[in-house]
């Protein structure tokens, strides 16, 4: 059956948040835009604020016209998708009124209830509980919980066995956004799909895996939360390790959510604990001080609105991870994300040996080289960096490296790439859970990372500094360097 056929109630918690209007409405117009919603469901959204459906349909029509390109705006769509929004007002910690809530979902029966929570995660279980108390949820009813669930393996366990006591693990949907890009699929597909990379894809051919999510930007006045996390539990333990298990996982017996969530477990299983001396040479943790971005003086982390003097929270982070599996012995993944760094790109680059014996021009030896970049932001895309000769009839036999490109917005231009958060809406309303995070996976990502955070908590050292538009602190290019190797954009 396809999404729409398929009749279902939508209803997201914190309607009226950032979240919900600038990612939630508009992605969810566009699935109507496509085609995809069932001209029967309804999108219904609850918040404590004392508003009426004809004063959510404004907020979201503006939401709309502020998120949405004006080209992809068609008036007729537009009206439809605004038909379907209902508002229902409820104070999330009050059973009592989520009895206006059960008596418009029970205006339209046999569909499905869809639970999006777009609040904070101490929230998930008061939630459930009053929607289970006021005969909300059904048997087909499914939730979505957004990250970060928890601070450490101990709170997420906490929130995790919440929701369990109303919920089943099938109906869990556990959103990391960056599963649902388009090229995050393709890696799936690049793999599995292709013998001149899978056959490839081990330590006999590959030297080393890079992963780097860099942001531009600072803490956008979150100072508040972001201190309380850090770019550990923001970014690391959900983002970076998901992108290196679906690299580094072995192949699937099939394309099911729980064989691909399995061999993601096993990767997460198999990541070598960083104890000891290993912190000296496998981690390095950082903060941005204050510096340029785009020719724009800003300040450090230190000095934005609302810092705390005594903070210890890491604003950037690069690790050195090994993984204990016959595939990998002796690849290194590095691991690097952070804010204020020059560029905002999140990209993939596998790293292939060397040629064993090399014929060329010895002075050329530093070119011999083969890299598969697989990008996900700004711009989409997948290139490989080969070696061919270089042109002209002067040149003999001169190399050149250069990519092979396949950049989606380029080669697939006459279609629209949609957005992470369409992919999994719609995966959520046609029941399709693999690209969602299963329980274990988070518990064992926060396993392997609260050792590091453990650590820095005991040994209260603070983070060395990096000037606001630079690559991140030194060391980071250092502990890198000691392996004979460097960053992609040094290269």
């Amino acid at each position: 059956m396809v999404s729409h056929d398929i009749p279902s109630d939508i209803v997201i918690f914190g309607a009226l948040g950032d979240l919900a209007q600038r990612k939630l409405i508009p992605s969810l117009y566009h699935l109507e835009n496509a085609g995809l919603l069932c001209k029967e469901s309804r999108i219904i959204g609850v918040a404590r604020t004392d508003m009426d459906t004809a004063g959510f349909r404004e907020q979201c029509k503006s939401s709309l016209a502020t998120f949405v390109k004006a080209e992809e705006l068609d008036p007729t769509n537009q009206d439809i998708f605004l038909d379907k929004l209902v508002y229902s007002q409820v104070d999330f910690g009050t059973t009592e009124q989520y009895q206006g809530l059960k008596s418009t979902l029970d205006e339209q029966l046999e569909r499905t209830r869809i639970f999006y929570f777009a609040t904070a995660a101490s929230l998930y279980g008061i939630i459930c509980k009053n929607l289970t108390e006021t005969g909300c949820i059904e048997e087909s009813s499914r939730v979505v919980l957004e990250k970060p669930i928890g601070h450490d393996h101990d709170s997420s366990n906490q929130i995790n066995d919440e929701v369990a006591k109303y919920f089943e693990e099938s109906q869990i949907y556990r959103i990391d956004h960056y599963l649902g890009k388009e090229t995050v699929q393709n890696l799936i597909a690049l793999r599995f799909a292709n013998p001149i990379f899978g056959a490839q894809w081990n330590q006999n051919q590959i030297s080393h895996v890079e992963i780097t999510v860099a942001e531009k930007v600072g803490i956008e006045g979150r100072w508040g939360y972001f201190d309380k996390a850090g770019q550990m539990r923001d970014m690391v333990q959900n983002h970076l390790l998901q992108l290196l298990c679906l690299t580094a996982m072995d192949p699937p017996g099939d394309l099911t959510a729980d064989m691909i969530r399995d061999e993601k477990v096993k990767v997460l299983k198999l990541m070598k604990p960083i104890t000891g001396s290993m912190h000296n040479d496998h981690v390095v943790r950082g903060r941005y001080t204050k510096g340029m971005i785009d020719g724009k003086q800003v300040p450090g982390y230190m000095e934005e609105e609302g810092a705390n003097p005594t903070s210890n929270t890491e604003t950037f982070v690069s690790l050195k991870v090994e993984i204990k599996s016959w595939r990998w012995a002796g690849v290194p993944f590095y691991l690097r994300t952070g804010k204020r760094l020059p560029e905002k790109v999140s990209q993939i680059t596998i790293h292939f040996k060397k040629q064993a014996h090399y014929i060329f021009d010895e002075s050329q030896r530093h070119l011999a080289h083969n890299k598969l970049i697989i990008r996900l932001q700004p711009e989409e895309g997948i290139s490989l960096q080969i070696l061919n000769k270089d042109q002209g009839l002067g040149q003999g036999m001169r190399l050149r490296a250069g990519p092979l490109k396949l950049n989606f917005s380029e080669t697939f231009e006459k279609a629209r790439i949609p957005d992470a958060y369409e992919r999994l809406l719609l995966e959520v309303i046609q029941g399709n859970q693999y690209l969602f995070v299963r329980r274990d996976e988070i518990e064992y990502a926060w396993k392997w990372c609260d050792q590091l955070l453990e650590h820095w908590d005991k040994e209260n050292t603070p983070p060395l500094p990096y000037a606001a538009g630079s690559w991140g602190p030194k060391a980071s290019d250092l502990m890198v360097m000691k392996d004979g190797r460097s960053w992609h954009e040094d290269q």
